[in-house]
């Protein structure tokens, strides 16, 4: 694996789930940068590089909710898939919602896979863990082009 660290957005707007992602991804001991944004909004402009994220990562890898405020998620998973700068980078959906429609949705926009959020606080770090395992050591991410676009 490359020496440089992986870039991880995090688009997910409940603080807490937040802390506990990157807690979780930073246990890992695998080199990763996380940013994080709150809405599907701010997800899309930190994606294009717009404003003040003019000098944004390219992410290696998204963790996506759904339920966002201002663009929800299955939008954004759209917009993402659709853009050719963007589609490549996987997509994990990372959800409270257990909605079949929901989940074959996320698929049918090419959502990398859909993992639904448990209620209980313990499973839910046992989930973060597990993703955070998958993704980090075992799968093998697209390299982001030199000079990132």
């Amino acid at each position: 694996m490359s020496p440089d660290p992986v870039e991880i957005l995090l688009v997910e707007d409940n603080p807490v789930e937040v802390r506990l992602s990157e807690e979780a991804l930073t246990e890992s001991g695998v080199a990763a940068h996380v940013s994080v944004v709150g809405d599907g909004v701010e997800a899309a402009a930190f994606l294009r590089r717009e404003g003040k994220y003019a000098d944004a990562p390219r992410p290696n890898i998204i963790l996506l909710d759904l339920a966002l405020p201002k663009k929800g998620g299955l939008e954004l998973l759209s917009e993402i898939k659709a853009d050719s700068e963007l589609r490549q980078i996987p997509v994990v959906v990372l959800t409270s919602s257990a909605n079949p429609a929901d989940v074959l949705k996320a698929y049918d926009l090419q959502a990398s896979c859909y993992i639904t959020k448990p209620g209980d606080l313990d499973e839910f770090v046992r989930v973060l863990t597990s993703v955070r395992d998958f993704c980090l050591t075992v799968v093998q991410l697209p390299s982001q082009p030199e000079g990132g676009s």
